[in-house]
């Protein structure tokens, strides 16, 4: 079976963030960045399919030099390869998409494995917009996931329950929190992770579809305040709940 893996380079969600001077990036200075959390479910998902049904697993990863520690920590892992879609610029989740599609065509995959999303942009689509460009179905969430012969059934979240879906390969799968426990890398994967290829190709010249006009930090949260200490109180609580924070 031909399986990929999709995994993305982001900051860890613990790492200190500030905003670049242009108020359109974030200050890469001092930030540490990590595999997509939402990723390693994908990875692990993909080396316990290829346990199952032999085959090859390929990580992919659209970026810079940088994304090379990502696609090394999947090779570590196990994935068998990696491809490094080189990108100096931003990429919105259309970009990232077209750049994952135009390198998997090429490879044409029984099953593709990605986050349900990205810690630093939270889009959540560039799983569904891949799918769209290869023309193939996409099940978006998955916590679990059963694959018989060309026929694969996946329960997925959905707000307020969970829905069981059923389609066939080729598929893109989106993982989510609970599908797996992500294996921890072996020092005798991480030795062999350094042998293993790293193919870098350049992203095609194309535009994103939207445009970061800037980017800011969230308002800090007002001091809280104690209007009273017995039933006497609750008027005032009620007037400043209706009038002030505007909830009632």
């Amino acid at each position: 079976m031909k399986i990929a893996v999709c995994v993305s380079h982001v900051p860890d969600t613990a790492t200190k963030i500030k905003i670049g001077a242009d108020e359109k990036m974030i200050d890469p200075a001092g930030v540490v960045y990590i595999i997509n959390p939402y990723d390693e479910f994908a990875v692990e998902e993909s080396l316990k399919t290829k346990e199952k049904f032999g085959g090859e697993v390929i990580a992919v990863s659209v970026g810079n030099d940088n994304s090379k520690e990502t696609i090394r920590k999947s090779l570590a892992m196990g994935v068998d390869r990696g491809i490094l879609l080189k990108c100096d610029r931003a990429l919105d989740s259309y970009g990232i998409a077209k750049a994952l599609s135009e390198e998997l065509k090429n490879y044409v995959p029984d099953i593709i494995f990605m986050g349900k999303q990205s810690v630093d942009y939270d889009d959540a689509i560039v799983g569904q917009l891949t799918s769209e460009m290869l023309g193939i179905s996409c099940i978006t969430n998955v916590i679990e996931l059963k694959i018989d012969g060309q026929k694969i059934t996946a329960e997925r979240e959905i707000e307020g329950g969970k829905e069981v879906v059923e389609s066939e390969l080729p598929i893109i799968i989106t993982t989510q929190k609970g599908l797996n426990e992500p294996r921890y890398a072996s020092l005798k994967g991480i030795m062999a992770a350094k042998k293993k290829e790293i193919a870098e190709k350049q992203v095609g010249d194309f535009s994103n579809l939207t445009e970061v006009l800037k980017i800011k930090k969230p308002a800090e949260k007002q001091p809280g305040r104690i209007v009273g200490t017995d039933a006497s109180a609750v008027p005032e609580l009620v007037r400043l709940l209706h009038e002030e924070a505007k909830v009632i």
